[in-house]
């Protein structure tokens, strides 16, 4: 039994007339009485009762059309759905991003994305670096915006864009007056950092800036998420650095002042294996296009 023979079947139990049914399928009479009575044969029943004059259903024809209507069109739906998801107009697209990006490249491809893509389903997980290489390699996710990622074997990678680093005070702090601040002078400094195995491409880079001071800052706190690096830089536990966008967030006690020489961090956006449609939008919409 073959998909053809039950359109074929539907349209003539809707039509009662095979050449009708014919025309509607935009094949001749002759093979669509073939494959009707090719099926019959193969249910072992008799579907229609022909005469010259009409066609009727049969008690048979008539319950095997209830039975099979409603399966034909869901094979149907199934394979336009099937067809949207391969073209990129419908389905699912899982999203992880630093806490960062939050502030600067997800809102607005968020929105345009969605304007242009409203059948797609954004499952957003704000993840740190280190959660979403190892949830992309894992095949968890399928995009991810990830700070100074470095070479990660296993990842296709790509530079969105790039910001200074700002170093992040105590608004009592005695650098707060000062407008740029040199690595040396934050000699010693208690400092807040995230956990190494969590961010530990933008971990490596803060680092780097102290690597030529007798004593850099010293590690005394670590948290996860910018938020809370702020809160305790407000709370006088040490200082921080971070990504410029911070300042979008503004909290009560903390104040930012730039690098002498404008250290720079790198957001790539991430992804294993190949590519697919949807997510290709939404790449361009990060770049800041449309599709």
């Amino acid at each position: 039994m073959e998909l053809r023979q039950l359109r074929y079947f539907l349209v003539v139990a809707d039509e009662l007339h095979f050449g009708r049914a014919a025309e509607r399928l935009h094949i001749t009479q002759p093979p669509l009485t073939v494959a009707v009575r090719r099926l019959e044969r193969e249910l072992g029943v008799q579907l229609f009762d022909r005469t010259t004059r009409r066609v009727t259903l049969t008690a048979a024809g008539q319950a095997f059309r209830e039975r099979i209507q409603a399966a034909v069109a869901e094979l149907d739906d199934a394979a336009g759905d099937v067809a949207d998801i391969a073209a990129g107009r419908s389905g699912k697209i899982r999203v992880g991003f630093v806490s960062s990006a939050s502030y600067t490249t997800v809102p607005e491809a968020i929105r345009a994305f969605r304007q242009q893509r409203p059948r797609i389903d954004l499952v957003l997980h704000p993840l740190t670096s280190g959660e979403q290489i190892e949830q992309l390699l894992d095949g968890n996710l399928d995009l991810g915006l990830i700070r100074d990622p470095g070479d990660v074997p296993g990842l296709n990678l790509e530079l969105l864009s790039t910001e200074d680093l700002v170093v992040v005070l105590p608004e009592a702090h005695q650098l707060a007056a000062v407008q740029e601040i040199h690595p040396r002078e934050l000699e010693g400094e208690p400092m807040i950092l995230f956990p190494y195995r969590l961010m530990p491409g933008f971990v490596a880079r803060v680092l780097r800036l102290f690597d030529s001071l007798p004593t850099p800052p010293i590690v005394a706190q670590q948290a996860i998420h910018q938020e809370t690096v702020l809160g305790l830089v407000a709370a006088g536990l040490g200082i921080s650095v971070l990504p410029e966008s911070v300042q979008r967030f503004q909290m009560p006690g903390v104040t930012t002042r730039r690098f002498v020489g404008r250290p720079q961090t790198e957001l790539h956006v991430a992804r294993a294996g190949g590519s697919a449609p949807a997510v290709d939008d939404f790449v361009r919409c990060l770049r800041g296009g449309l599709p």
